[in-house]
C-alpha cells in the first residue's frame, strides 16, 4: 500500500541498465543527452541498490524492456496507489510499451491494476506525487491537461485532494522541482511552485540550479537519497533543516536525463 511518499519505504521496483542505455542509436529518439559510461552506471545503480536495501526497503529488479533504454526508470510508467496501480501512458512516443511491462510485473507481486490513462492523456510518473491526503500533479512536455484530468478523476475517487502544478520549463517532471521528505514535509526549488499550492506543509526550499535540483528519494521521513553529483547544495540545506542524507553519485544516469526518484517506483510504503 502507498499513500505517502513520505512515509517508510518497504518495497520497491527498479531495472538494472541494459543494452539499449549504452546503445547511441536508441538515443535520440528517447531524449538521452550523453552516452553513459557502462562500468560505472553498473556500479551507481548497484550503491543506490545497496542504500536502498540498508535503509529497510525490499528491492526487486525487473529486467529490463528490450530496446527501450529509459526502462531504467522505473518512475514513469505505473503509479502505485492505496488500491492497485495505475497504468500511465508515456508523453514521449518511443517509451511506449513499458507501461504493459511494468503492470505485468507489478501484477506478479500481487498489485492489482485499478485502471489506466487513455489517449489522448498522457501521464509520467515522474509528475505524480503522492502526500497523504493531497496529490500533486504537474503538467509538463509528458503529461498534458487531459491525462491531468483522467488521473484527477481516479485519485480524487480514493479520497486525494489533486492539486495541479505548471512544471517550469526547466525541469522535465515535477518530480525535479519537489519531492517529499516527511509525511507532511517538502523540498522545492524556488522556480515556479506557487506558494498556495503547497499549502498545509512544512517546506524546505532550495534554489533550482538545475532540472533536478529538488529530486530526492525519500526512504523513510527526514531521511532521504540524493545525488552528490546535482544536488550538493540541496543536501547541505537538507542537513542543516536535520534531514539524513545518503549521499550516492547517479551522474550516469543524468547523462540519461534523470534524477533519484526516476530510478524507482515505490510501491509499498508504511512504518
Amino acid at each position: 500500500m502507498l499513500r505517502n511518499d513520505g512515509d517508510r519505504l518497504r518495497r520497491v521496483l527498479v531495472s538494472s541498465p541494459g543494452s539499449a542505455y549504452f546503445d547511441p542509436t536508441t538515443h535520440a529518439a528517447n531524449n538521452i543527452p550523453e552516452l553513459a559510461d557502462r562500468t560505472q552506471t553498473g556500479r551507481q545503480h548497484a550503491r543506490m541498490v545497496a542504500t536502498l536495501t540498508a535503509a529497510g526497503a525490499e528491492v526487486i529488479d525487473v529486467p529490463g524492456l528490450e530496446g527501450h533504454p529509459n526502462s531504467v526508470f522505473t518512475r514513469d510508467v505505473a503509479l502505485c496507489t492505496p488500491n492497485g496501480h495505475i497504468v500511465l501512458r508515456m508523453g514521449l512516443a518511443a517509451r511506449r510499451g513499458e507501461e504493459r511491462w511494468m503492470s505485468a510485473a507489478l501484477e506478479e507481486l500481487g498489485e492489482p491494476c485499478i485502471g489506466a490513462i487513455e489517449d489522448p492523456g498522457t501521464v509520467e510518473g515522474g509528475d505524480v506525487i503522492l502526500a497523504g491526503t493531497v496529490a500533486f500533479v504537474g503538467i509538463s512536455g509528458r503529461t498534458n491537461g487531459e491525462g491531468a484530468r483522467q488521473l484527477a478523476d481516479m485519485l480524487e475517487g480514493m479520497g486525494y485532494e489533486v492539486r495541479t502544478i505548471m512544471v517550469a520549463e526547466q525541469h522535465l517532471h515535477l518530480g525535479g522541482a519537489m519531492s517529499v521528505i516527511a509525511p507532511k514535509r517538502l523540498l522545492c526549488c524556488d522556480t515556479g511552485v506557487p506558494a498556495d499550492v503547497l499549502e498545509g506543509f512544512d517546506v524546505v526550499t532550495v534554489q533550482g540550479r538545475g532540472p533536478s535540483t529538488g529530486n530526492v528519494i525519500c526512504v523513510g521521513p527526514n531521511e532521504v537519497i540524493a545525488n552528490i553529483a546535482e544536488n550538493a547544495e540541496a543536501i547541505r540545506i537538507l542537513e542543516r533543516n536535520g534531514v539524513i542524507v545518503h549521499s550516492v553519485d547517479l551522474s550516469e544516469f543524468r547523462k540519461g536525463a534523470g534524477g533519484p526518484t526516476c530510478l524507482i517506483l515505490p510501491v509499498e510504503r508504511g512504518e
